[in-house]
């Protein structure tokens, strides 16, 4: 699966159906050393009045291994209790 493929997809937590936009505007962090991808920054909406605020450095790390679906509109992770 290419990138541009799956660039519009939203980005879902499982746990409580809160999204954190698109693909398209996160930034992948690369494991330099594998060729991986490690996680995803993703903006966090969760704090920060939603789309209206200014854009800051209210990032957040998904970790790849959180990633549970790639699906045909959405991409599914699962939050742990650190998230």
């Amino acid at each position: 699966m290419r990138l541009s493929e799956i660039g519009e997809k939203e980005i879902v937590n499982l746990n409580d159906g809160e999204r954190f936009g698109r693909l398209a505007d996160a930034e992948l962090i690369i494991d330099e050393k594998y060729g991986k991808i490690r996680a995803l920054q993703v903006r966090d909406f969760r704090n920060s009045g939603r789309f209206f605020s200014s854009f800051g450095s209210n990032q957040v790390e998904i970790p790849w291994s959180l990633i549970k679906k790639i699906g045909t509109d959405i991409i599914i992770f699962e939050s742990t209790d650190d998230f």
